[in-house]
């Protein structure tokens, strides 16, 4: 990993009006290019239609709708961003719904445009849809099947969608791919409360820098997200902190982040959560499937793979 600067732009969005909001990301990313002298620029979660589709139809006509409405990839939903990302010289990590191989799926999706405009690396598909957006829940997302971390000219960059930052293992296992950096591009509805110490307890966990960006705004379901982006270090330091409207935030990144326990101290960190782990206590335990032994208000299971 080199020293960088990394920056994140939430914006509010114009609900499944694709070709808008890409006009308004391109402001956003000359900005961040200009003014924060950014090398890798975040947007939030579905920043092309924003999350929830404005379709009230039924599940499969929203899907469709939603199919329609986006691209694959590379394609229209990606190419004003690559021109950009070439012509500025900056990384983009771009997240947005986009085309699967048939109209009744559709993948929740971020990937890494590089500075020469091409997009690197696999794209990532949301793991862990959440509930109401899976369409075991009446949604409409596809959900992906495997981690991906990203090698870059800045840092291994490990790809990540809100929801899945709730799920300490997928952060470990990027982090165990490499990852130095991992991005959680968002649209969080819960508490800020939630959304600050599972992005700390993430980047704390693991040891990496967690650059949480968050939608702000109403989207197409009515809802108003808050916003607060922020970008976590290696030692569970907050390093920036976004309010709850348009606005761009940034950090340096240091290349050798834990030499000390905190900021503002000399104390040396002497150890490593990652090597630490004394993984003969769970690995019989950690990869079955379970549940918590108190009861949602209702169960949403994944749909089982026929074998």
């Amino acid at each position: 990993m080199k020293e960088f600067i990394v920056a994140g732009c939430q914006f509010t969005i114009k609900p499944m009006d694709v070709k808008a909001n890409i006009e308004k990301a391109l402001v956003f990313l000359e900005k961040a290019a200009k003014e924060h002298e950014a090398d890798l620029v975040v947007f939030p979660e579905t920043i092309t239609t924003g999350f929830t589709p404005l379709s009230k139809a039924t599940q499969e006509e929203t899907i469709e709708s939603l199919w329609e409405a986006v691209s694959e990839v590379p394609g229209p939903i990606t190419e004003p961003i690559q021109d950009a990302a070439a012509k500025l010289g900056v990384h983009v990590i771009w997240p947005t719904y986009r085309r699967g191989p048939s109209k009744d799926i559709v993948y929740n999706s971020c990937m890494v445009i590089d500075d020469n405009g091409d997009i690197i690396g696999d794209i990532y598909n949301k793991t862990h849809p959440f509930p109401t957006e899976r369409k075991e829940g009446g949604g409409w997302t596809t959900a992906g099947d495997k981690p991906v971390v990203v090698e870059t000219k800045l840092a291994k960059i490990g790809l990540t969608i809100c929801y899945d930052g709730d799920f300490p293992d997928l952060a470990t296992t990027e982090t165990l791919m490499g990852a130095e950096v991992i991005v959680r591009p968002s649209a969080l509805l819960r508490t800020y409360d939630i959304w600050q110490f599972v992005n700390q307890a993430r980047a704390y966990d693991n040891h990496v820098y967690y650059v949480a960006i968050n939608s702000v705004g109403v989207d197409g379901s009515g809802n108003s997200f808050f916003g607060s982006s922020m970008i976590i270090d290696p030692t569970g330091w907050k390093l920036a902190q976004a309010r709850g409207n348009d606005e761009i935030i940034s950090a340096k990144l240091d290349p050798d982040p834990i030499k000390y326990v905190s900021h503002g101290t000399k104390s040396p960190m002497i150890f490593d959560h990652i090597e630490d782990r004394n993984v003969g206590v769970y690995k019989d335990w950690i990869l079955k499937e379970g549940k918590c032994p108190f009861e949602p208000a209702k169960r949403i299971p994944y749909k089982k793979k026929s074998s």
